[in-house]
């Protein structure tokens, strides 16, 4: 695959855009489909990180100076994403690809899509991974419509979202955690009976951002004290970041629960095979853990800046595997409720044979067919509809 632009009229050319790691393995996932989808004769410009670069993406910067988390580490480098947003958006104008596609990362990516909407109304954009307008500021809705020709949805719930609120067309494409549920989900005598576990194992996630960390560390530190007093021995297991496993592995020296800590995707998905139960911050994470069959506490503690905004989020749950199953399956507590003991009051009985697990067991078995899982993958739904994006506004 070639880096160099074609143009519209020739092979198809697809500019494509992510702003964070998340976004780079999505990216890199269309980018195999669509390679296989066109027999090819694909090339890809535009922004991405090393997944992407590996299928063959020349980024035009480093995409991590894109990948920014809080008010206060934005607003500082705020220079350098404006010129970033303009430098993007004029190679898609000169580019002239076959179709745009943005990937999550919507700070960054719906201000390129208005700036190359403005300068160029025919290149086709196709935003990959909805905004959540379902959640916060759900005027985004239809403003998307004026610049976004097709939002490629990850959550179920989103089409309907969009409808409702005015916004562009919007087709669910599945979410990508789904093309790995059979990495998540244990074979054979990998998690043994939670009656027969001894100890039983407790996969411990308190976040991926060092912020979250600095939040979640300390009551979740606390929190396995208080379960072990109630149940006994934990084998407690936390997957740790590359960056942030020399600050966990000290933090949590003196613990009198001594927690495991692992690095790697491969020992990150071995612990969610085996794990009879789980505390973490709120996140994709939970889809991660339903998916796995892992009955789990959900915590966070929202950035101070962010909590004064507290007020005007619109969406019934913090916790994206209940808001996906439209009901509170999982215990949630933000901010001052994300107590230690009423963390540990939730967590405890589900290291039993007990209704509060068995419910939800029961709940997660349903996920296959509200996440339409089978039928194709994610990537392969999305290739589809990028081209026939990109098809439907070719010349001639």
């Amino acid at each position: 695959m070639s880096e160099q632009p074609s143009g519209r009229h020739d092979k198809l050319t697809v500019f494509v855009v992510a702003g964070e790691e998340s976004g780079d393995q999505i990216g890199a996932s269309l980018m195999d489909a669509l390679d296989r989808r066109l027999g090819g004769q694909v090339t890809f410009v535009g922004v991405g990180g090393t997944k992407m670069a590996i299928r063959g993406l020349a980024s035009l910067f480093p995409m991590e100076e894109l990948s920014l988390h809080g008010f206060t580490q934005i607003a500082t480098k705020l220079p350098n994403l404006i010129k970033r947003i303009r430098q993007t958006a004029a190679a898609a104008v000169r580019t002239n690809p076959s179709v745009m596609v943005l990937v999550d990362a919507p700070g960054f990516n719906l201000r390129v899509g208005k700036a190359v909407r403005k300068r160029d109304p025919g290149i086709p954009i196709v935003d990959y991974v909805s905004p959540t307008v379902w959640a916060w500021a759900p005027w985004r809705a239809r403003r998307m419509a004026a610049y976004i020709d097709i939002v490629l949805a990850i959550l179920p719930f989103e089409p309907d979202a969009h409808r409702r609120l005015g916004g562009p067309r919007c087709e669910y494409v599945g979410h990508p955690l789904t093309e790995a549920t059979d990495r998540l989900r244990p074979a054979a005598g990998e998690r043994t009976t939670i009656t027969a576990a001894a100890p039983p194992v407790l996969l411990l996630l308190p976040g991926s951002r060092r912020s979250e960390v600095d939040r979640l560390l300390v009551p979740f530190g606390r929190t396995l004290a208080l379960v072990a007093q109630r149940i006994g021995p934990l084998d407690v297991v936390l997957p740790a970041p590359d960056h942030l496993a020399q600050t966990i592995r000290a933090r949590t020296a003196e613990w009198p629960v001594q927690p495991r800590i692992v690095i790697g995707q491969e020992t990150k998905l071995a612990a969610f095979r085996s794990a009879h139960a789980a505390l973490a911050a709120s996140g994709t994470v939970s889809v991660e853990l339903a998916l796995a069959g892992v009955p789990m506490v959900i915590a966070y503690k929202l950035d101070p800046i962010v909590r004064l905004l507290k007020p005007f989020f619109l969406a019934e749950s913090i916790v994206l595997s209940n808001l996906i199953l439209g009901e509170r399956v999982s215990p949630e507590y933000l901010d001052g409720e994300a107590k230690p003991q009423r963390l540990a009051d939730a967590l405890a009985p589900l290291f039993q044979d007990t209704p509060q697990r068995a419910a939800q067991l029961t709940a997660f078995a349903r996920l296959d067919r509200v996440m339409e899982i089978s039928g194709g993958s994610p990537s392969q739904r999305a290739a589809d509809l990028v081209v026939a994006c990109a098809r439907a506004t070719a010349p001639g």
